[in-house]
C-alpha cells in the first residue's frame, strides 16, 4: 500500500464506508494518516470493579457472566444489559438502542470497558461504554486519540483504519522538511510524529508530535503565502513619478500625526517601484486611516490614473464620499458615488465617465465590480474593512485594471505576526497614534435596574445638542430569543419614553435610499436618538454624537462592541458607552469588563480572539485560507518560530530550487493550490 492510494484499497472499507470518509475530506491513505484528533484522553489506568466510584469515567477489564438481555421500556426504546464480573465484584455494562451488543460478546470472555459509572439502588453500571476484546488495546487500556467524526463513522473505526494504514505505508511518510530546520527547531522527525499523534507511547511523545506537526503546518501556510506574493509581485508597472503631496496637505484643515506620515512614506515608497503595491493599513477608532487613503488616491490621480475605493455599506461609502469629494474637486478631480440604490440613469452616467476617464475617483460598494463597470486606466484599488468582502470579491474589482496597486485598510486591529498569515499577501502598515484631541470614552456596564436612570443621561445629553445611538442585535421580535427589537424599542421610545424628542431608526432590513435618508437626518438634521442594528457599525461620522447605548451586548464580540463604541467620541465633547447585557454570569462580566477598562483596540482584538478564535472572528472563508488541522493562528511562540524558519529557507533558497527541497517545494505548491480553490 503506498501513501497515496485510495482509502477504498484497506481492506474492510466499502464503497459505502469510503463515501463517509470522504464527507470528512479523508480519499487517500495519506488523508487518514493526516486526520489528526482532536484530542487524547488517558485509558491506561484499568480499575477494579468495587473501587469504581459514582460519576467517574473509568476503564475495567471484566468477563462476560452471562447472555446479554434486552428490555423494551416504550416503543422504539430498548436497554440492554451485559452482566460483568472481575475479582472484586460485579457491574452492568448497558446499552441504549444498541441490539447489536446482544451478538457481540461472549460468555465467559475477557474485554476492556471505558465509560460513565453509575451507582444506583446499590447496584454498579457502565453506561454506553466503548469495549473491545482483552489484549486488542485500540481503544482501551492506552492513550487514545479522539477524532472528530461523521455519521456512522465510530472512534472504533477510525482508530483501527488509521492502524491499517500506519502498518503498511507507515514506512512511506515523507519528510520535507530540512534537516537544518528539525535540528535548529529541536522537532522530532515526520514518521515519529505521525505514529505519535495517532498512537503516542505516552504523553511527552504526544506533545513532540502535536509540536512538530503544528510547527509544520504553520510553516507550510507561511511558506506558501510567501512564494505567492513573491509570484504576484513579477508583474511590471510604471512607477509613480510624483510624490509630493503638500498640495493637499495644504486642503486639509488639520496636521498629521507621525503615524500616518510614517504610513504614507510607506505607501509612497510603494508606488515609486516598478511592482504592484499590496498593502494593509491596521489602524484604531479614529486612528485616521481614511486621511492615509486619500494621500495614495492623490498620488495615483496627479500621477495620471484612475482611482476605485470600496466600502462594505451604502451609508459608508456616502461617507467617504461626502469626506473627500469636496477636498479632491478642489484640485480639480472628479469624485463619483456607485453604489446599488443609485437609478439606472445615475448608474449608466457613472459608467460611461468611468470609461472616458472623466471620472477620477469612484467611491462604492460592491456595485463596483458589477458587469457594465469598466475603467480606462485604473491604477489604484482601495478596500475598506477588507475582511468584509470575500476575496473573490476583492478580485473581481482588482480584475478591472491592469496590475493595479492595492491599498486595504481596517479597524480591527491584530497582532502583527497574526496579520501576516491572515493578509500573508500583504506588507503590512499600522497607525499607533491617534490625532490630537480624541478623548478615551468612558463606558460603563450596567444592569436592567439603572435603566431608569440610563433615560435620565439620555435626554440630558439630547438637552446638551448631543446626538445618542442606541444599538439593537435584532431588526424583529422573535419569539424564539429574548432580544431587544430596533423597531419595537424604537416605537416605546418615541412613543413612552422620549415623546418629545426625535427618534429616528435604521437597519439593514431597509433600501439604502432610506438609511441614507435616516442617517443624513441624524447627522445634520434635528434628529437626536438613532436606534439602530449594527449597520452604523463602522465608518458612520456624528462629531455630535457623544453617548453610544449597546443593548444585549453579551451578543456582539469584543471587537465589534469596540467598533460600535468607534462612532462616539469624534467631536470635541466628552463621550460614553454603555454596555447592557441580558444576563450577567462570570464569563459575560469577564468581556464586558475588558471593555470598561480599556480603549485599547489591539489589546480588545487579541483577547477577542483568544475567546472566539480567528475562524468566527473573520469569517471562516473571508480571509480565503484553508482550515488548519492541527495548529493554531491564536499561538503565538509556534507562528513566530515558524515564521523565522520560512525567512531562514527562503533566504539561502529563494525558489526552493535545491535538491534538497523538492520535496518541500511539491508540498507548498499544494497548500498554494488549496488557498486558490479556498479563495474561489
Amino acid at each position: 500500500m503506498a501513501l497515496y492510494d485510495r482509502i477504498s484499497t484497506i481492506k474492510g472499507i466499502g464503497a459505502q464506508r469510503a463515501e463517509k470518509l470522504a464527507a470528512l475530506g479523508i480519499e487517500t491513505v495519506r488523508d487518514m494518516l493526516y486526520y489528526f484528533p482532536n484530542s487524547v484522553e488517558d485509558r491506561r489506568i484499568t480499575k477494579k470493579v468495587t473501587d469504581l466510584l459514582d460519576g467517574e469515567v473509568a476503564c475495567i477489564t471484566a468477563v462476560v457472566g452471562a447472555a446479554p438481555s434486552v428490555k423494551r421500556i416504550r416503543k422504539g426504546f430498548a436497554v440492554y444489559s451485559v452482566p460483568l464480573r472481575d475479582d472484586t465484584g460485579v457491574i452492568t455494562a448497558t446499552f441504549y438502542n444498541n441490539p447489536y451488543v446482544m451478538n457481540n460478546f461472549r460468555v465467559g470472555s475477557y474485554y476492556n470497558f471505558y465509560g460513565r459509572i453509575e451507582h444506583k439502588f446499590g447496584q454498579k453500571k457502565i453506561i454506553t461504554p466503548i469495549y473491545e476484546a482483552f489484549g486488542v488495546n485500540n481503544v482501551t487500556n492506552n492513550i487514545v486519540p479522539i477524532y472528530r467524526t461523521g455519521a456512522h463513522i465510530t472512534q472504533k473505526v477510525m482508530v483501527a483504519t488509521i492502524k491499517k494504514c500506519l502498518e503498511e505505508a507507515g514506512d512511506s511518510i515523507e519528510d520535507f522538511m530540512p534537516k537544518s530546520l528539525i535540528e535548529k527547531y529541536n522537532l522530532c522527525r515526520a514518521d515519529y510524529a505521525i505514529r505519535n499523534i495517532h498512537f503516542p507511547t505516552d504523553y511527552d511523545a504526544y506533545e513532540s508530535a502535536r509540536n512538530r506537526l503544528a510547527f509544520e503546518e504553520l510553516f507550510l501556510l507561511q511558506l506558501a503565502l510567501k512564494l505567492n506574493k513573491a509570484n504576484t509581485r513579477r508583474a511590471i508597472v510604471t512607477p509613480y513619478e510624483a510624490t509630493d503631496i503638500d498640495f493637499l496637505l495644504a486642503k486639509l484643515p488639520f496636521s498629521l500625526t507621525n503615524a500616518q506620515k510614517r504610513v504614507i512614506k510607506e505607501i509612497t515608497g510603494d508606488l515609486s517601484f516598478s511592482t504592484p503595491m499590496n498593502r494593509l493599513v491596521q489602524g484604531d477608532v479614529g486612528s485616521g486611516k481614511t486621511v492615509v487613503a486619500l494621500a495614495a488616491i492623490y498620488l495615483t490621480l496627479i500621477n495620471g490614473y484612475q482611482a476605485a475605493f470600496m466600502a462594505p455599506t451604502s451609508i459608508l461609502a456616502r461617507q467617504h464620499y461626502e469626506d473627500l469629494a469636496p477636498i479632491l474637486e478642489s484640485l480639480g478631480y472628479k469624485t463619483a458615488l456607485l453604489v446599488g440604490s443609485m437609478s439606472k440613469k445615475e448608474k449608466n452616467m457613472v459608467y460611461e465617465q468611468l470609461a472616458s476617464g472623466e471620472i477620477h475617483l469612484v467611491i462604492g460598494t460592491h456595485a463596483l465590480f458589477q458587469e457594465g463597470v469598466n475603467f480606462k486606466n485604473l491604477r489604484l484599488v482601495v478596500t475598506d474593512e477588507q475582511h468584509r468582502f470575500g476575496v473573490k470579491q476583492r478580485g473581481a474589482l482588482v480584475a478591472k485594471g491592469d496590475n493595479p496597486h492595492i491599498l486595504v485598510m481596517t479597524a480591527t486591529p491584530i497582532p502583527r505576526t497574526l496579520a501576516l498569515i491572515i493578509y500573508g499577501d500583504l506588507d503590512i502598515s499600522i497607525i499607533d497614534e491617534l490625532p490630537p484631541g480624541r478623548e478615551k470614552v468612558d463606558t460603563f456596564c450596567i444592569g436592567e435596574n439603572i435603566r431608569e436612570r440610563m433615560y435620565s443621561f439620555i435626554r440630558k445629553e439630547v438637552s446638551l445638542k448631543h446626538k445618542v445611538y442606541i444599538v439593537c442585535p435584532m431588526v424583529d421580535e422573535n419569539d424564539e430569543l429574548d432580544l431587544k427589537s430596533a423597531v419595537s424599542y424604537r416605537d416605546n421610545l418615541a412613543e413612552s419614553i422620549f415623546p418629545d424628542i426625535k427618534v429616528g431608526l435604521v437597519h439593514g432590513k431597509m433600501k439604502d435610499s432610506e438609511k441614507d435618508a435616516v442617517m443624513n437626518e441624524f447627522a445634520f438634521g434635528d434628529m437626536d436618538i438613532l436606534v439602530s442594528t449594527t449597520v452604523i457599525e463602522v465608518g458612520v461620522n456624528v462629531p455630535q454624537a457623544t453617548l453610544m447605548i449597546i443593548e444585549n451586548a453579551e451578543r456582539f464580540g469584543l471587537s465589534q462592541l469596540h467598533q460600535l463604541r468607534g462612532r462616539v467620541g469624534r467631536g470635541k465633547d466628552k463621550s460614553y458607552c454603555i454596555l447592557l447585557p441580558s444576563t450577567m454570569d462570570e464569563d459575560i462580566k469577564k468581556r464586558m469588563g475588558i471593555m470598561t477598562k480599556t480603549n485599547d483596540g489591539f489589546v480588545i482584538s487579541q483577547t477577542d480572539l483568544q475567546l472566539r478564535g480567528p475562524g468566527e472572528f473573520f469569517g471562516t472563508r473571508q480571509h480565503g485560507l484553508p482550515p488548519l488541522k492541527i495548529s493554531s493562528l491564536l499561538d503565538m511562540e509556534t507562528l513566530k518560530k515558524s515564521s523565522e524558519a520560512v525567512s531562514e529557507l527562503l533566504k539561502s533558497d529563494p525558489t526552493l530550487s535545491n535538491d534538497e527541497n523538492t520535496l518541500l517545494r511539491k508540498r507548498a505548491e499544494a497548500i498554494c493550490s488549496d488557498i486558490d480553490e479556498y479563495m474561489v
